[in-house]
C-alpha cells in the first residue's frame, strides 16, 4: 500500500531538520575537539603565568564564538526552514483540495448533463414507440422542457463564470425597482412553486438599486434554487427590504442548515460538503461562488446565517447609488 502523499511529505521535512541538527552537532563537537587540541598545544609551548591566562582567555573566547556563531546561523536556518515548510505545506494542501474539487466538480458536471440527456432520450423515444393519448403526450412534453431548461441553466452558470472570472462581463448597471424584478422572475420561473405556497415572497414597493438586471436574475435564481434543494420541502421565504443606502434580499430555507465551519467554503468554486461519488442532491458547486462573484461587482456583500429554528438565511446587499 502507498504511503500518502501527505506523510511522505512530513517524513522528508522531518529528515532535512533531523540532517541539519545532526551537521550542527557535529560542528559543534569538531569545534570542541580544535580548542582540546589548541589547549594542548598550549600546555605544551612552555608559556606561563600571565601569558598562558591570556591565550587561554583567548581560546576560550574563539570556541564560544564559534558555538554562538553556528546556533546563530542555524536558528535562522531553521526559521527559514520551517516557514518554507510551512509556506510548501499550505500550498500542497490548496492544490489537494482543489484537486479534489476539480474531481468533485467533473463528477458532478457529468452526472447532471448525463441525467437530464437520458431523460430527455427515454421520453423522445416513448413518443416515437408509442401511441398515446394526448394528455400523456402533454405530460412528457413537459417533462422534456423541463430537463432541457435545467440542461439550458447549467451551460448558462458554466459560460457566466467563465465570463465573470476573464474579466470579459461587462455589468450594465441601472437603477431598478428589485421588488417589481424579483416579483415577475419568481411569477415566471417558480410559478407552480408560488401557487402551491413553497415559495412565500414579500416585498418593500420600490426598493430601488443600481445594479445590472440579469445579474440580479442570476443570483436570486441560484439562490432560490439552492433554498429549494437544501430546505427539505420546506417553504422558502424570498424578502425585499430597502434603506436610504441598501436594498437587501434574503432568501430563507427550513432546512438543515449550514454548519458554522462551512459558512465560508461554500462560497468557493467547485465546493460542495460531501463526497460527490455517494452524494443525493443536484448541482456542480458554482452557484453560490457564482453569487458572490456577482454580488462583489456590485460592491455589495452576501452573508448566510442561521435560520430560527433551523435552516439558513442568504442576506444580499446591494448599494442604491453608483459607489
Amino acid at each position: 500500500m502507498r504511503a500518502p502523499k501527505s506523510v511522505l511529505f512530513y517524513l522528508l521535512g522531518f529528515y532535512v531538520l533531523l540532517q541539519f541538527c545532526w551537521w550542527a552537532y557535529m560542528l559543534v563537537n569538531l569545534n570542541s575537539e580544535i580548542y582540546q587540541l589548541k589547549l594542548q598545544l598550549l600546555n605544551q609551548s612552555g608559556a606561563v603565568g600571565p601569558e598562558m591566562l591570556i591565550m587561554k582567555a583567548d581560546l576560550d573566547q574563539k570556541l564560544s564564538l564559534r558555538i554562538w556563531m553556528v546556533l546563530g546561523e542555524g536558528a535562522v536556518f531553521v526559521t527559514i526552514l520551517l516557514m518554507g515548510f510551512w509556506a510548501v505545506r499550505r500550498g500542497f494542501i490548496k492544490e489537494l483540495r482543489l484537486a479534489e474539487q476539480q474531481k468533485n466538480f467533473l463528477l458532478s458536471v457529468t452526472h447532471e448533463l448525463k441525467s437530464p440527456l437520458a431523460a430527455v432520450k427515454l421520453q423522445l423515444q416513448t413518443l416515437q414507440s408509442r401511441d398515446l393519448p394526448e394528455e400523456k403526450r402533454q405530460t412528457i412534453y413537459a417533462r422534456a422542457l423541463a430537463d432541457s431548461d435545467r440542461l439550458e441553466k447549467l451551460v448558462e452558470n458554466l459560460l457566466l463564470v467563465n465570463k465573470v472570472e476573464s474579466g470579459r462581463l461587462p455589468l450594465a448597471k441601472e437603477h431598478l425597482d428589485l421588488s417589481e424584478l424579483a416579483k415577475a422572475l419568481l411569477t415566471s420561473y417558480y410559478a407552480d412553486e408560488l401557487k402551491e405556497k413553497r415559495i412565500h415572497f414579500s416585498a418593500q414597493t420600490g426598493a430601488m438599486a443600481f445594479a445590472d438586471k440579469m445579474a440580479v436574475q442570476s443570483i436570486l435564481i441560484n439562490l432560490v434554487d439552492n433554498a429549494i434543494k437544501y430546505g427539505s420541502g420546506s417553504t422558502i421565504n424570498v424578502r425585499l427590504s430597502s434603506s436610504d443606502e441598501n436594498v437587501t434580499i434574503e432568501v430563507a430555507d427550513s432546512g438543515s442548515g449550514i454548519p458554522d465551519a462551512e459558512k465560508e467554503n461554500i462560497f468557493q468554486r467547485f465546493y460542495r460538503r460531501g463526497n460527490e461519488e455517494v452524494r443525493q442532491t443536484k448541482g456542480t458547486g458554482i452557484g453560490l461562488y457564482l453569487v458572490k462573484m456577482l454580488v462583489q461587482g456590485h460592491e455589495g456583500k452576501i452573508v448566510v446565517k442561521d435560520n430560527t429554528p433551523s435552516g439558513a438565511v442568504f442576506i444580499v446587499t446591494f448599494p442604491v447609488q453608483a459607489v
